[in-house]
């Protein structure tokens, strides 16, 4: 399907995550290890926030990311405390641009892996649902979009997690009564550059891989003299399919049906349960 990730923390250079470390996202675009497809070349993006109140960049293509020179020199280039990447494997729509994740509206970013299954068929009902003054920012044609999309339309600026939840209880409905057989699958992240919502569920309760980063305080005191752990301070904290490094103690399998809350320093996890 699709590789994601997403960063809090220190400043540092996209350059860390998407090409440096051993099992970086460049690499995971040629080797998954943990996806459903090995190679995930339809198309990658980044989405970073800068100063506070300023509404977040992109930068998205619908090439193999390991292919773009240009995502090299700008991943040097660009430090920032939040961000998140995605590289794509595409199912029922198209490779483009539009179709790239992170989708963007207003500060949310929104990234996601896995599927609405049988979307050809449900897809209409599920776009009657978005909002009208919503409708026209659909760019792509892609379920993640819609998804996002809905999301928005049942709240995600007031109360993320259930927002989401309502999302996904309503593609579940909308699946059920057209004879789809576990309509959802997905990890999913949407952030505002306050905060990071992420997300493991499927209908069948068998989701996709996704990962925490453990305590960096700890990670410190395990690996005091790995300048990887030191740049990114304390409170860093890391959400994404598959690991970067293989690395004892590091990574933490996020439960099924789990919703965590990344807010600075503070990291709540929770039940996900759509209603």
């Amino acid at each position: 399907m699709c590789r994601w990730l997403a960063y809090t923390g220190n400043p540092i250079q996209l350059e860390t995550v998407l090409f440096r470390e051993e099992h970086s996202l460049i690499d995971q675009s040629l080797h998954s290890r943990y996806g459903a497809t090995t190679t995930n070349g339809d198309g990658f993006g980044v989405g970073w926030y800068g100063r506070h109140n300023e509404l977040p960049f992109r930068y998205r293509c619908a090439h193999p990311a390991w292919s773009d020179r240009n995502l090299r020199d700008a991943a040097r280039a660009i430090h920032t405390p939040l961000f998140v990447a995605h590289i794509r494997a595409a199912t029922d729509t198209p490779s483009q641009e539009t179709n790239s994740h992170p989708f963007r509206h207003g500060r949310w970013l929104f990234v996601h892996n896995g599927s609405i299954r049988d979307y050809p068929n449900v897809r209409r009902e599920l776009m009657l649902a978005v909002k009208p003054e919503l409708f026209a920012s659909i760019e792509g044609s892609t379920d993640s979009e819609v998804m996002f999309f809905l999301a928005l339309t049942l709240g995600l600026d007031h109360e993320p997690v259930p927002a989401l939840e309502r999302m996904a209880a309503m593609i579940e409905d909308i699946g059920w009564r057209n004879g789809v057989k576990n309509p959802l699958n997905m990890t999913v992240c949407a952030t505002d550059g306050e905060q990071i919502i992420a997300v493991r569920y499927s209908s069948e309760r068998v989701s996709r891989s996704l990962f925490h980063s453990t305590s960096f305080r700890h990670l410190h005191e395990l690996y005091p003299d790995d300048p990887r752990i030191q740049m990114v301070g304390d409170d860093a904290f890391l959400v994404l399919s598959e690991p970067l490094v293989d690395l004892p103690g590091v990574w933490e399998e996020v439960p099924e049906n789990t919703a965590i809350i990344v807010r600075g320093a503070n990291v709540y996890q929770r039940p996900f349960e759509p209603h």
